[in-house]
């Protein structure tokens, strides 16, 4: 009976200790993280110079980033189902967010595509960890992509949305290149509130989205002056 006692003595004492270590891990997860530092740049910079650049008269006229959408086609699911796991396992690495599998809406004889069959990887961003990766897009995996020259200007869709091709995924810092078990690439869309292309590239340039160096058009060249001949 002694020992019990001691024994419960013991467990009262180390309550209030896990009780305080309990709610300081609570407070610390419930703490908003840091804003990701491209909506800051978006805030102040940003939306200054867009309402500079074409006259808005509000601020909520200013065209911004809505979500980014990214689509990994996997057709050598069709052949090895397991290919669908690796591919979702690094997609996820990549944007630390769970994907969701894409399944197939008719059958194909032809490429032994069955209807409902797992045929790519899908996911969407959005707030800071869209930011976030836009950060990581820019900054850190565009100018590991072999041979870059700067992004097309060409890829607008005429609605403001802007879509961009990866070959590889090893351009980005957070896969391993050595536990890669398949190679894919996959199309990623940024989706804005911009009204037209010529909005959407601006806002896209002034996040810092590498585009290949606009030519003057006929229109925007100067006309030549001929000097008279004597």
């Amino acid at each position: 009976m002694a020992e019990e006692k001691k024994q419960e003595k013991k467990k009262t004492e180390k309550a209030p200790k896990k009780v305080k270590e309990v709610a300081t891990k609570a407070a610390a997860v419930g703490e908003k993280p840091p804003p990701a530092r491209l909506h800051e740049k978006y805030l102040k910079e940003i939306v200054p110079a867009l309402m500079k650049r074409f006259k808005y008269r509000s601020v909520m006229q200013v065209p911004r980033v809505e979500k980014v959408s990214i689509n990994v086609g996997v057709g050598q699911a069709t052949q090895d189902p397991k290919v669908i796991e690796a591919v979702a396992k690094d997609l996820e690495t990549i944007v630390g967010q769970k994907s969701a599998v894409t399944l197939s809406k008719k059958a194909i004889s032809n490429f032994k595509l069955r209807e409902g069959m797992p045929i790519g990887v899908r996911v969407t961003l959005r707030r800071s960890r869209m930011y976030e990766f836009m950060d990581r897009f820019i900054n850190l995996a565009v100018p590991r992509i072999r041979d870059f020259r700067g992004l097309s200007e060409k890829s607008f869709d005429g609605r403001g949305n802007y879509t961009v091709g990866v070959k590889e995924q090893v351009i980005f810092p957070e896969v391993d290149v050595d536990k890669i078990t398949k190679v894919f690439g996959m199309d990623i869309t940024f989706v804005t509130t911009a009204r037209s292309d010529a909005e959407a590239y601006e806002l896209l340039k002034t996040f810092g989205m590498p585009f290949v160096k606009r030519q003057e058009t006929p229109e925007e060249k100067k006309p030549e002056i001929q000097q008279p001949t004597s």
